[in-house]
């Protein structure tokens, strides 16, 4: 890969059909071209199913993919998600700790259910499955955006915001959480699988303090500044945060696809990451192979 220039446009935050995304890897790559991005990253929740597609996607669109990930942690009771970049896919110890994290998000799907359940709400884990567009394999994930489109096809409310606000954000009563990693030991699985971490949209946890400990504990490689949840007022604190600790800065949209005519959580580069960043991360990630091999 050629370095960064400043007219080079990466969104580092993606979401496919791997996960909760509702497009096929290839198909975020293609609209990637669409819009003019120098490459984007596919960071599935707990897997990395999707990277394949989008790398071969890659070449025939000439869009620089950014293999990645966004691994599920908990601390401070919050549900915290730290991204990885340029992993060795073929890790095999990677693969089985991302394989335990996808059978917590089982058992906590079916504690979801189980709860909208005793709220009146009839619905199933099994109409959930049934309403994707393909069979999930093995190494691919379902989450809480899944739930929620069957909440809104059964007329429960109107769409994916309504479906959140009233049932499945955090303290909503359809919200349910399983013991999880610590934000610190997914940071160290991605240095032991050859890659950089980025703690995720740190804006969104609504507690500093909980992200100083987790920078100064875990000590990332990044942080992500700009993602589409985040204003001017956030982005210029959280710079100033990477600044003081020496990390890098980080950009993305968080795309998942439309439902229901609605973008989550900002349509696809809507925001991106600072000139060299890529170059950074995988600078990081070099660093971290020669730590493994040592």
């Amino acid at each position: 890969m050629e370095p960064q220039s400043a007219s080079d446009r990466y969104d580092l935050h993606s979401h496919t059909q791997a996960s909760d995304g509702m497009n096929k890897p290839a198909e975020n790559v293609r609209l990637a071209k669409e819009k003019g991005l120098t490459g984007l990253a596919i960071t599935d929740h707990d897997t990395v199913a999707g990277i394949e597609e989008a790398l071969k996607a890659g070449k025939e669109f000439g869009v620089d993919v950014v293999p990645g990930i966004e691994i599920s942690t908990r601390a401070g009771g919050k549900d915290i998600h730290v991204l990885g970049y340029f992993l060795n896919l073929e890790d095999q110890r990677l693969q089985e700790r991302l394989s335990r994290l996808r059978s917590v998000r089982e058992e906590r799907n079916e504690l979801i259910i189980a709860k909208l359940q005793q709220l009146g709400l009839e619905i199933t884990l099994e109409e959930v499955k049934a309403g994707l567009a393909r069979p999930l394999r093995p190494e691919e994930s379902l989450g809480r955006p899944h739930i929620a489109d069957v909440l809104v096809h059964k007329g429960y409310v109107a769409d994916m915001r309504e479906a959140f606000e009233r049932y499945l954000a955090e303290g909503k009563p359809g919200y349910a959480s399983l013991p999880r990693i610590a934000p610190e030991e997914a940071i160290a699985w991605i240095r032991e699988g050859g890659g950089a971490s980025v703690l995720a949209h740190p804006g969104l946890y609504g507690d500093d303090e909980l992200v100083r400990s987790i920078l100064e504990g875990g000590k990332p490689d990044g942080i992500e500044v700009y993602h589409s949840d985040h204003g001017p007022e956030e982005e210029l604190r959280y710079a100033a945060m990477a600044e003081q600790y020496g990390l890098i800065v980080t950009g993305g949209s968080d795309y998942h696809g439309e439902r229901q005519g609605v973008v989550f959580h900002g349509d696809l580069g809507g925001r991106t990451a600072p000139p060299g960043t890529v170059e950074r991360l995988k600078q990081a990630a070099a660093a971290a192979r020669r730590v493994e091999k040592n």
